[in-house]
């Protein structure tokens, strides 16, 4: 598993759910329902103070689990066609999205 934070352009449905994104510069579709749950963050050691009303995204990250398909599936090879599965968190203040961790261990290997 790869962990790291970059900037992705999630598309999400009217429930908050994401349906699709932008990454590398390719387009993705999630093909399974996503999965969320949220992890407490160190705000202490992030933020030099916390204002007055701020507590949703303050103390909680908002992770998403998703897999996701190149939008063009079955037009590239095999490798491009299996489905990847990746961990997106949203800023609840901001709206913005970034990826937090690529699973390669959930994907089938072949040898």
């Amino acid at each position: 598993m790869a962990m790291f934070s970059e900037s992705v352009d999630v598309a999400c449905n009217p429930d908050g759910q994401p349906v699709s994104l932008q990454w590398a510069g390719r387009s993705y579709s999630v093909c399974a329902d996503p999965v969320r749950w949220y992890e407490r963050r160190q705000w202490w050691a992030e933020e030099s103070r916390a204002p007055l009303g701020s507590g949703p995204g303050l103390v909680d990250h908002e992770i998403w689990r998703v897999q996701v398909l190149p939008s063009a599936a079955g037009s590239g090879t095999a490798k491009e066609d299996e489905a990847l599965t990746l961990d997106l968190t949203r800023h609840i203040r901001s709206g913005r999205w970034r990826l937090l961790r690529i699973h390669d261990a959930l994907r089938p290997r072949t040898a």
